[in-house]
């Protein structure tokens, strides 16, 4: 069990995947069209123009339309989409970013159709951005040779295929070459996919001018809000803008330096604008408009596309791979699940599966069967609004139990006589219903989550729950139904949860974090703790004893036997079987779950007074403990092993938690099943159901019997009928709920979020792929003007994924041949920064060339990497030269890998330890921390072990990710020197150890945000030192979690703000970010000539700093003591 916590501020997404899952095999049933053929077709997007003709992409696929508009053709179909089409100048090529074998690359058409051609194949996404104005070259960005996946860099392929060469601009994103081809209008990064309007963040870089040949840099003026897509064209660059709010075209004026603005929409932003020889396109609200370069004139475009809609098209799906919510029927008979939004029940032996719901476009989830086996429950937003209901457990009309709905809600939980139902919501509250008579009933409110861990006396006549108190622990609580008040029965000095009622209403058993046994830490004296958790009882009389009170064995007295009396046989009657004897055989009959009327339980009795104070421990060892449950005589428990609380471990690791039964009578432990991840238990506890990855079975509750596989249920025979429009419909208005309800400003922001809803629910009727669903989406959420709004995920149309095998090098060009230029060398040792190149042994150096791999001739008439296509993970046969040659050559065996990005930031890392190490002659230290989760604590601890002793330290969050709330990092950085530890031989050791005492400079950039921003805050709010760089990202918000919705797609809603009680109290950080107190900006002028200007800066700070710093004195003389 845990404390409640501060919500963790998930990473940070600096690029949205344009690929979601896989989708499993179909079978198609028949059309269902988004909207009628014959209608003008909206969703039109990415759209680009020449002189007669425009190219788009729809549902996926590229099409062609006249300029004036009319009939769309088809250009491609596959799978995988293919989107960012650009026609060369020439007019004879359509280059666009296609994904046919699973991974965005480059590809190149005829401008008429044709077959697609090939041009990249680096793992990377390598996104089209136009082409060279001779029409020679694609102009790409990519991170394929970035040093952190961060940014992007531009690369120029030529349209016959070959090596692609990189520009020298250091970071780029979106590009316009000028018209000789000399100069870049560009931005360094952008914001084109990121789910936030009117961003006013460190993250908004003004649109810049590089000159390629002569390395100069100049910029455009900057107002506030988001300058996006340059286009240069004569002595202009066009953009797009949110200044006024809108995202709008303007112009630059190259000679008068003045900026005008050209269209003024209000409703939708301009997405996606392509310059052309005469007109620039641009998709606004779903539609297609081009501005006239000449004459300002501003046109629609009105296309109709005649499109089968395949992935709109009602299917068979399997849904094995989707299963959400899942229990066990009251006798174990069968599994209850929920998947794809409906509600199924299958047998563990014999007999079908059952869909109870099937019903395309409603969610339906959290099912719970009846006690009594007649019913299950299960929340459906069939109304619009997540309402619970009830369906016969064999099928039948369903029954509307609440009418109420207005909020995210939780649940339900049965009650013993399967007359009542417990549920919880968003709003913190938690509720009960009675089946027949429908009327909600408030139990109680929580302050900082929902009691979500309520339980049910046997008679049904009393709940049990726990609550956070304002000391941040949990307490628990009993309500009564009869006479509606609330009892806290715990102090909550301790955090206590997980209540459950021994099924004879004699005790409340319950978890509780009570121990306190610390374990060390390797490298530092500090403590954590682990085992806290045991297991404990409160007798609900006063006059109960404990169910752990000291037994004593006595002998028992034998009884009198009685005589034995055998049934009459009355004459023509055959014998009759003894009562013990077999009953004679039967056919095999498919088990059912028996519905039945319970007898009624003994009343509950609970004397609440003193109530506290009658807490015993179980004789169960303390540990990491989970998930309580009682039946019969026996209690129910996961533990997890220490090493469950082990991070970072690259290895997946399977399920960790084992299935105990405590035997209260004998007080004995047992382990009952192991490598699971959760369990269920049928009504009276002879059954249990359980999850172990994929794998979901039924099983007897008895040690040494269970093991996962025994009673697997078969859940490839889950399928449902998706209707796609109906689905999507269902997503976008959850959607819609989801933010409305989570979101942590119950004002919106001051946003009309009805009239927003309404705004991109009249683009509903277009949606033809899945793609466009989350783009919409986006737009909707991205409204309300905040960080941490993310879209993602659902069922994309399944693309075949070839893999391709990196050596962990850099290549240029020689007579034909591909020359190694740099070789990267990892850690050996760490799987994760393995160089295939760097191995012991090998034959290989910089400057040899690759002259085969295995045995095929590599040149560089087709890029490099086409040469490793599935090879990534297998061993590989190169032959290799110190010449341009295969005379002389020779042969080593490698193992590429299938990403080099960890080798690269491992090379950027180093490299920028090795300046500072140079630069301040060994007195300063340097980290890089990339985000403050998982990784980045680790490098932070590594970096800083093996720099202890260091006379200052600068700490360099560029490219922060985030993660959580990064106190643990302040705590290090502020710790002071307190004395010494002076042995008699060998050097005095500091207190504290782990820490560097010195003058500390942090930097930062643009892209460190979420958690990356609050880190820096921290450092400047306890003025631990200077922060050098530019200003953060400005997101600080948090959410706790990714409501998934009937898809497996998501949205996010930001549940938490952060605010300071400093200067009069107010929100921090968001939509600004962090100031830094020198600004230093990563000109790529500077950066092209070798520098790196906020890292300069920042060892300039601290090597001033250590002028003033005072010097630790030497030991003192020993002490007199004679």
């Amino acid at each position: 069990m845990k404390k409640i916590a501060l919500p963790a501020i998930l990473l940070l997404a600096l690029a949205v995947a344009m690929v979601g899952p896989a989708s499993s095999g179909r079978a198609v049933l028949g059309p269902s069209l988004a909207a009628a053929a014959t209608e003008e077709t909206h969703l039109l997007r990415y759209p680009d123009i020449s002189q007669d003709s425009v190219v788009f992409s729809y549902a996926g696929d590229l099409w062609l339309a006249p300029r004036t508009g009319g009939t769309a053709r088809r250009l491609t179909a596959s799978p995988g989409e293919e989107v960012f089409p650009k026609f060369s100048p020439d007019g004879k090529w359509i280059a666009f970013t296609g994904e046919y074998d699973g991974n965005q690359d480059v590809y190149v058409i005829p401008s008429g159709g044709g077959e697609p051609r090939r041009l990249t194949f680096h793992p990377s996404a390598d996104i089209v951005l136009g082409w060279t104005p001779d029409s020679k070259k694609v102009l790409f960005r990519s991170n394929r040779l970035s040093d952190l996946p961060d940014y992007t860099r531009l690369f120029e392929v030529p349209v016959e295929g070959g090596a692609a060469e990189m520009l020298s601009v250091p970071r780029a994103d979106l590009t316009s070459l000028s018209p000789d081809g000399q100069k870049i209008a560009y931005l360094p990064t952008s914001q084109e996919f990121r789910t936030w309007k009117r961003y006013r963040g460190g993250w908004a870089p003004p649109i810049g001018i590089y000159d390629l040949k002569n390395n100069t840099y100049e910029e455009l003026p900057k107002t506030e809000g988001m300058d996006e897509f340059p286009m240069w064209h004569g002595n202009s660059i066009y953009f797009i803008s949110d200044r006024d709010k809108t995202m709008n075209l303007y112009r630059y004026d190259l000679g008068t330096k003045k900026t005008e603005k050209l269209t003024n929409y209000t409703e939708y932003d301009i997405k996606w604008p392509s310059l052309g020889a005469d007109a620039i396109v641009y998709e606004n609200g779903g539609l297609l408009y081009t501005y006239d370069l000449k004459s300002g004139h501003i046109a629609h475009i009105a296309i109709n596309v005649a499109s089968d809609d395949i992935e709109a098209r009602p299917e068979i799906v399997s849904v094995e791979d989707q299963i959400r919510g899942w229990g066990i029927s009251p006798t174990g008979v069968r599994g209850v699940f929920e998947a794809r939004g409906d509600i199924f029940t299958l047998p563990v032996e014999h007999g079908s599966m059952r869909n109870l719901t099937s019903s395309p476009g409603v969610h339906e989830l959290n099912p719970a069967w009846s006690p009594d086996g007649k019913w299950v429950a299960y929340l459906s937003d069939r109304s619009g609004e997540f309402e619970i209901y009830l369906r016969p457990q064999k099928g039948g009309d369903e029954v509307r139990v609440t009418t109420d709905g207005s909020v995210y809600r939780f649940g339900p939980v049965w009650s013993p006589d399967s007359k009542k139902l417990l549920y919880w919501d968003k709003t913190y509250r938690l509720w009960y219903v009675d089946i027949d008579q429908k009327q909600p009933v408030e139990v109680d409110r929580g302050t900082y989550d929902a009691p979500s861990d309520g339980a049910w006396s046997p008679d049904s006549k009393w709940i049990a729950y726990s609550k956070t108190l304002d000391n941040t622990s949990n307490a628990l609580f009993l309500y009564s139904l009869d006479t509606k008040k609330v009892t806290q029965v715990t102090d909550g000095f301790y955090n206590d949860g997980n209540p459950v009622f021994d099924p004879e209403g004699k005790y409340l058993y319950f978890l509780s974090d009570r121990f306190y046994y610390p374990s060390s830490d390797h490298f530092e004296e500090r403590f954590n703790y682990y085992i806290t958790t045991g297991v404990f009882a409160i007798t609900l009389k006063a006059d109960t004893a404990s169910p752990f009170a000291p037994q004593s064995d006595e002998e028992k007295e034998a009884a009198a036997p009685k005589p034995e009396v055998k049934p009459e046989t009355k004459p023509g009657e055959a014998p009759k079987p003894d009562a013990g004897a077999a009953p004679p055989a039967a056919p095999p009959k498919a088990p059912e779950e028996k519905e039945e009327t319970p007898k009624p339980p003994k009343p509950v009795q609970i004397d609440l007074d003193g109530i506290g104070g009658r807490i015993v421990q179980a004789p169960i060892e303390p540990g990491i403990l989970g998930h309580l449950d009682a039946r019969g005589g026996n209690l129910f428990y996961l533990s997890a092993a220490l090493e469950s609380q082990q991070m970072g471990i690259p290895a997946p690791q399977p399920p960790a938690n084992t299935l105990h039964v405590f035997d209260v009578a004998k007080r004995e432990d047992k382990p009952l099943l192991e490598r699971i991840d959760d369990y269920q238990l049928d009504k009276d506890g002879g059954k249990l159901m359980y999850k172990s990855e994929k794998t979901f079975g039924i099983t007897d509750a008895v040690p040494g019997k269970a093991k996962v596989g025994e009673g697997r249920l078969e859940t490839g025979q889950l399928q449902t009928l998706v209707d796609p429009h109906a689905e999507w419909n269902e997503m976008f208005e959850e959607a819609w709920r989801i933010e409305r309800d989570f979101y942590w400003d119950p004002a919106m922001g001051g946003q009309d979020w009805k009239k927003i809803h309404d705004r991109y629910a009249a683009l509903l009727p277009w949606v033809a792929h899945r793609s466009d669903l989350n783009y919409i989406l986006g737009e909707m959420i991205s409204e309300l003007s905040t960080s941490h709004t993310y879209v993602g995920g659902g069922e994309m149309p399944e693309v075949h994924h070839v893999s391709v095998g990196m050596l962990g090098a850099d290549y240029d060009t020689d007579q034909g041949f591909y020359r190694f230029k740099k070789i990267y060398r990892g850690e050996d040792w760490n799987p994760q920064t393995r160089a295939p190149l760097a191995e012991p042994g090998l034959k290989i150096k910089e400057g040899d060339y690759l002259v085969a791999v295995n045995g095929v001739a590599v040149r560089t008439t087709a890029e490099i990497y086409s040469y490793f296509q599935n090879l990534a993970d297998k061993f590989v046969t190169l032959t290799i030269n110190d010449k341009p040659s295969a005379d002389g050559a020779w042969e080593i065996n490698v193992k590429p890998i299938g990403n080099e990005g960890q080798l690269r930031y491992h090379a950027w890392v180093e490299s920028r330890r090795a300046y500072v190490e140079k630069a301040t002659g060994g007195r300063i230290g340097y980290m890089h921390v990339p985000d403050t989760s998982i990784p980045g604590v680790i490098m932070f601890d590594k970096y800083l072990n093996a720099q202890i002793g260091k006379e200052g330290l600068i700490v360099d969050e560029r490219f922060n990710h985030g993660g959580h709330v990064p106190d643990f990092y302040t705590e290090k950085l502020q710790r002071q020197l307190l004395g010494f530890a002076a042995p008699r031989e060998g050097k005095d050791l500091p207190i504290p150890q782990q820490a560097v005492f010195g003058p500390k400079v942090m930097v930062v950039n643009e892209l460190a945000g979420s958690g990356g921003d609050m880190f820096p805050w921290f450092f400047q709010h306890e003025k631990i030192g200077p922060i050098v760089g530019v200003r953060t990202w400005g997101g600080l918000v948090g959410y706790r979690r990714e409501i998934p919705m009937m898809d497996g797609g998501y949205v996010t809603a930001p549940e938490v703000a952060f605010w300071s009680p400093e200067n009069g109290g107010g929100w921090i950080v968001e939509n600004h970010g962090v100031d830094p107190d020198y600004v230093v900006a990563q000109r790529p002028d500077l950066v092209v000539a070798g520098h790196d200007p906020q890292l300069e800066k920042a060892v300039e700070l601290a090597m001033d700093a250590l002028k003033t710093t005072k010097p630790i004195p030497p030991r003192p003389k020993y002490p007199k003591k004679n």
